[in-house]
């Protein structure tokens, strides 16, 4: 591709409000551009590289004996109220109604659309397995979306499912899976770290994620640096340390705390510690009160309470709901005296003469105590892991880092298959539920991904298997005939080599040229100036600005063994 020809407007500034390095990156050096919040364009460049990601993923998926299809990425919301899972994503469907009044969903995942497909192609134990995989654009109504394609409202996503007799099948299925996952981001040049997660709202009970451990991630991954495990914050399990009361319980007392809502205000008004506050969070579960009862300085693990619940929705109450079942306004919530049900803490059993909201406006609770709350607490761990917390495995303690989901694997078992009442026959004759399991890949977020943890001050640098071309060709002065001849020859040899090239032969100013190759971040360089008369030239990497000079006719030679 000759650069005069290519559609790359490349930036020297994009806005103050792109924080992460791999969306600045991405639109400088005109990969992506922004359509609408979380909405992008994939340009010329960008689109070159998810036809590279998409072929690896195709050639692992192929391998692994899958088999690709195109589903729709219209749905009728009939599919989604018959799953169930209407309720439970009802958050990020974007959803519309068609001229006869028809509600239809935009695609935002694919297993209600793929069991109704399989339920009405499958009969016999014979049909089984399957493995159906699609590369599709997929759309979620993202309340926040950030980080350009880290977190977008459309992006392209692999899924794919599989359908086998019973668990020794879909064990075998989803092993297969983990492996090409494996060799799929081993070939795209991540480093990849597999971690215990949570199914969420996709559903099913054993699952990994496949995570990029950058400071960029939306995701806080617990790990133990002895025994290994490794885990999302989620669904970590560590060993519950229950503290021995230090203290007498004293009489407990109310004081006025004006205008102090949050932890941290009352912790200043009071001269305290926020691990000394009990915090009472009311929720609305499927409709009805709940509260949830979780120290000062921890945060609550809304998927684990949901779960616990048993609730398919599941959210915070509004302030006239908060003022209706407590009492008092938001901010002023405590256990003492609250007649809906209470979930709390276990960590919170040993702790005396706590702080706590006192139901009423600008008041709280001090020296408050277990035996001063009257209703009947449920103890459960609901709160997230922390660094610090101890390995349930070895009893070392943790270390957080953030990560990118990259790539999720489940074992659904039966959680799409039982309400759409997927079946088949089996030898006997008998009737069964097809067991089920899904794996899901980022495609749009991988480009990202490496951006965030590839590049230098200059730009991106593309690892060769994903990169949108092999070698960028650079004449240092268009307008000399002899080094633009021997670019010309460079250009066609390396074409004819099948080698996938580059070819800056604008009329601009060397320092330009170099700047966009630098940014831009195609792996290898070739550089065609003042000794081209020669017949030679300075073929650089990308990655270390190594150089070195060398003749046309070691060209082809030389770059086949670097891609190599």
């Amino acid at each position: 591709m000759r650069f005069s020809q290519l559609f790359a407007p490349t930036l020297r500034e994009v806005s103050a409000d792109v924080e992460l390095a791999s969306h600045r990156l991405l639109l400088r050096a005109g990969y992506i551009r922004q359509l609408a919040a979380g909405v992008y364009t994939f340009m010329p460049l960008g689109w070159r590289v998810l036809n590279n990601v998409s072929d690896i993923i195709r050639e692992e998926m192929d391998r692994a004996g899958a088999q690709e299809l195109l589903m729709p990425a219209i749905h009728p919301q009939e599919l989604w109220a018959e799953s169930g899972r209407e309720a439970t994503m009802h958050d990020v469907l974007l959803g519309f109604k068609d001229r006869k009044g028809g509600q239809f969903y935009l695609g935002p995942t694919h297993e209600e659309v793929i069991t109704d497909l399989v339920r009405r192609g499958v009969r016999s134990y014979r049909d089984l397995p399957l493995n159906l995989y699609q590369i599709q654009m997929k759309f979620r109504d993202e309340p926040r979306p950030r980080g350009g394609l880290i977190r977008a409202r459309e992006f392209l996503m692999k899924d794919a499912y599989s359908f086998d007799r019973d668990e020794a099948g879909l064990d075998a299925t989803y092993n297969a899976m983990y492996d090409t996952y494996v060799r799929i981001f081993q070939r795209c040049g991540l480093p990849i770290t597999a971690v215990d997660a949570s199914g969420g709202a996709i559903g099913g009970k054993e699952t990994k994620e496949f995570m990029l451990l950058a400071d960029a991630g939306e995701d806080s991954i617990l790990l133990c640096p002895k025994c290994g495990y490794a885990a999302n914050q989620e669904i970590a399990d560590f060993r519950l340390i229950v503290a021995t009361p230090a203290e007498e319980p004293q009489p407990m007392a109310k004081v006025d705390t004006p205008d102090a809502h949050t932890v941290q205000q009352v912790c200043d008004f009071l001269h305290t510690m926020p691990e000394r506050l009990v915090k009472t969070l009311i929720y609305m579960a499927d409709g009805k009160p709940v509260a949830a009862l979780i120290r000062g300085d921890r945060e609550l693990n809304e998927g684990r309470f949901r779960v616990l619940l048993g609730a398919a929705r599941l959210e915070m109450a509004t302030p006239e709901q908060i003022q209706q079942y407590t009492g008092g306004p938001v901010g002023f919530s405590g256990p003492v005296g609250l007649t809906i049900p209470m979930y709390g803490d276990e960590e919170l059993r040993g702790m005396v003469n706590f702080v706590a909201g006192a139901n009423a406006g600008d008041t709280h609770l001090v020296n408050v105590n277990w035996t001063d709350v009257q209703g009947n607490i449920t103890w459960a761990r609901l709160r997230f892991a922390v660094a610090g917390d101890v390995c349930e495995k070895c009893g070392e303690p943790f270390i957080e880092r953030k990560g990118v989901e990259l790539g999720h694997i489940f074992k659904l078992r039966y959680a799409i298959s039982e309400p759409l009442q997927a079946t088949f026959t089996d030898e006997e004759g008998a009737e069964k539920l097809i067991i089920m399991g899904c794996y899901g890949i980022g495609v749009s977020r991988i480009l990202a991904a490496v951006a965030e943890v590839s590049h230098d001050d200059d730009g991106l640098i593309w690892p060769t298997s994903i990169a949108p071309y092999h070698v960028h060709l650079i004449v240092a002065n268009a307008g000399d005939e002899v080094q633009r001849g021997l670019a010309e020859d460079v250009y066609s040899r390396l074409r004819d080599a099948g080698i996938e090239v580059l070819y800056d032969d604008r009329a601009e100013r060397a320092g330009i040229k170099f700047k966009d190759a630098d940014l831009i971040g195609v792996p290898l360089q070739i550089v065609v100036g003042k000794v081209a008369g020669e017949g030679r030239m300075e073929f650089r990497e990308r990655a270390t600005k190594q150089a070195e000079m060398l003749h046309v006719d070691e060209i082809v030679q030389h770059v086949r063994a670097r891609l190599a």
